[in-house]
């Protein structure tokens, strides 16, 4: 595995017919995530696995298609929904892709849980609670004003994100520990080097 990837590298490994094919899968499956498994204890909080797909498309591909896999799930989703769409909104699915896939080198050496949950936090907190509690509020404020406003979606949020942050690390875990990527030729771990056995000195 190339631990050093450029863009047009990435670029390149997007077009590859296995890549798109799988990429293809996982969107539609974010996309049936998002729309089966949505308890909503209110009109702007949803608890789904959504963003395991997209995670996985940059953990797996890097982050042009992780982006590309989120900003396409958001969208059909959006369409399928009947709320319509709104790229205000389209940010976080994509950082879900594209974060992912620039913290992959995390991931190299061992898919130890702490480390996948490592790679998750930054798309949770930057996109899901700062970003779209920030764009929820600029949509929707309330009559109390845009301070009030932000805090209750912060504080909604933070709780919701809290609680699947934790349900997306481990079923993404128990994912790799299944070795279901490696046989199927998506991933394989760098094995630790070994020392040669020579004293240096």
């Amino acid at each position: 595995m190339n631990t050093r990837m450029t863009v047009s590298e990435w670029a390149t490994t997007l077009k590859k017919p296995k890549t798109l094919a799988v990429c293809a899968m996982l969107a539609a499956l974010s996309v049936i995530f998002a729309r089966l498994i949505i308890p909503m204890p209110n009109a702007f909080t949803r608890f789904s696995i959504e963003a395991i797909p997209i995670y996985l498309a940059g953990v797996l591909f890097g982050p042009i298609a992780g982006g590309v896999v989120g900003f396409v799930a958001d969208l059909v989703g959006c369409l399928f929904s009947g709320y319509g769409y709104n790229p205000l909104f389209c940010v976080p699915p994509i950082l879900y892709g594209v974060l992912p896939g620039l913290l992959r080198f995390l991931l190299f050496r061992k898919t130890e849980l702490w480390r996948i949950a490592l790679v998750y936090l930054p798309p949770v907190v930057i996109g899901s609670i700062l970003y779209q509690s920030w764009s929820l509020a600029t949509v929707y404020t309330r009559p109390e004003g845009f301070s009030a406003t932000l805090t209750y979606f912060l504080t909604t949020r933070s709780i919701q994100f809290a609680v699947t942050f934790a349900i997306d690390s481990v079923l993404t875990w128990l994912l790799f520990r299944s070795r279901l990527f490696e046989r199927a030729g998506l991933w394989k771990e760098r094995k630790e080097e070994k020392p040669d056995g020579h004293d240096p000195a």
